[in-house]
């Protein structure tokens, strides 16, 4: 090859270099879009919508890092959800209007109108934002339903291998009570996690509202429903009261009067009012386990580890699943472009909090 031929060819491959990085290169977002999935656009209103509604105005405020961070796990989790909701919409799996309107009545039935208005307040929502929400999330479960759930299937010999090796998890060393609890304080908590954000603040007021609590029961109450609605205990309330299995050791280094109560109870009944160092409690006992280890002809035990493999395996598939599905999608992610062209600091005209800066500040 002479000189002559070289030169062209060299002005011939800078030529489709710059050429192809002209093509690849993508005109810059309107203002305000965040990302793009497959030409969807994800604006920014909506990050910021699910960011506020994600954090506890009780909290410290985060620093411009901490707030950097939380709206990229906020964006990145859109992506996602706009990503298997387009596949939804590709195998007709979308939420009807009757499914949804179903799933909003459930969960609007446990409040009174103005209760659950204050709670769209509070989140800062409106009834339509929920059930446009609510569309997208039983959209996605079906899909995942149907590509991923559906193919899950745990055999009698995956349940006797795993019960095999892992036969110390059910030897039980001690007595075991499975229980339900309700709680109720004279004391204000700033972050209430019931389902009613009901909260007793003084002494008469608890006494008032277990005593309610207490008469519902002994009425035929639902004991996990009352606990979602009223209980103010924040880790177990989510759970409708329950505390799963207390060994007795645990029980030991209780409130003597939340013991001598347990001890007092058969499986399915529930406790007196008691009064405790921290409050008034109401016990449920749902099962008790005597010491020894428990054989694989155990329904429960049985049901347990089919649950677990279940759990694990679906857990796998969905992270395999919706890799394959972000790999099929053209994502463009303008929000995390911009923090590292700003390297690290919250795009142009933003506060830590997401809103934006006024004149002079």
């Amino acid at each position: 090859m002479n000189r002559n031929r070289r030169s062209h060819a060299v002005a011939a491959a800078l030529a489709a270099l710059l050429f192809g990085a002209g093509c690849k290169r993508d005109a810059a977002p309107a203002p305000g879009v965040w990302a793009s999935v497959n030409g969807t656009e994800i604006r920014k209103e909506e990050v910021e919508k699910y960011y506020r509604s994600r954090m506890n105005p009780e909290a410290q405020e985060p620093t411009s890092a901490e707030a950097v961070s939380l709206k990229l796990n906020v964006l990145d989790e859109l992506i996602n959800n706009e990503i298997l909701l387009e596949r939804a919409k590709q195998l007709n799996l979308q939420a009807s209007d009757g499914e949804v309107e179903d799933k909003f009545t459930e969960l609007k039935s446990p409040y009174t109108e103005d209760e659950f208005q204050r709670q769209l307040k509070d989140r800062g929502i409106t009834v339509e934002d929920l059930k446009q929400e609510l569309r997208r999330q039983l959209s996605i479960q079906k899909l995942l339903n149907h590509e991923v759930v559906a193919k899950i299937s745990i055999s009698d010999q995956d349940v006797a291998d795993f019960y095999n090796q892992n036969k110390e998890q059910f030897n039980v060393r001690e007595p075991q009570y499975h229980l339900l609890q309700i709680k109720v304080t004279p004391v204000k908590d700033p972050v209430i996690r019931n389902r009613r954000n009901d909260d007793a603040t003084t002494e008469p007021e608890a006494r008032r509202k277990i005593q309610m609590l207490l008469d519902r029961l002994n009425a035929g109450g639902d004991f996990a429903q009352l606990a979602l609605d009223y209980s103010e205990n924040p880790d177990y309330a989510p759970n409708g009261g329950d505390m799963g299995y207390v060994s007795e050791s645990s029980l030991n280094r209780a409130d003597p009067a939340l013991k001598a109560a347990v001890l007092a109870l058969k499986p399915g009944q529930f406790s007196p009012a008691i009064h405790a160092n921290d409050g008034y409690y109401i016990l449920k006992l749902v099962a008790r386990e005597s010491p020894g280890q428990r054989g694989l002809n155990d329904p429960q035990v049985a049901q347990m580890i089919r649950d677990t493999l279940r759990n694990s395996k679906e857990q796998l598939l969905r992270a395999a699943y919706l890799t394959i599905a972000r790999d099929d999608a053209h994502i463009r992610n303008y929000l995390a472009e911009q923090v590292i062209e700003s390297k690290g600091r919250l795009p142009a005209g933003e506060t830590a909090q997401g809103g934006e800066k006024k004149p002079g500040s």
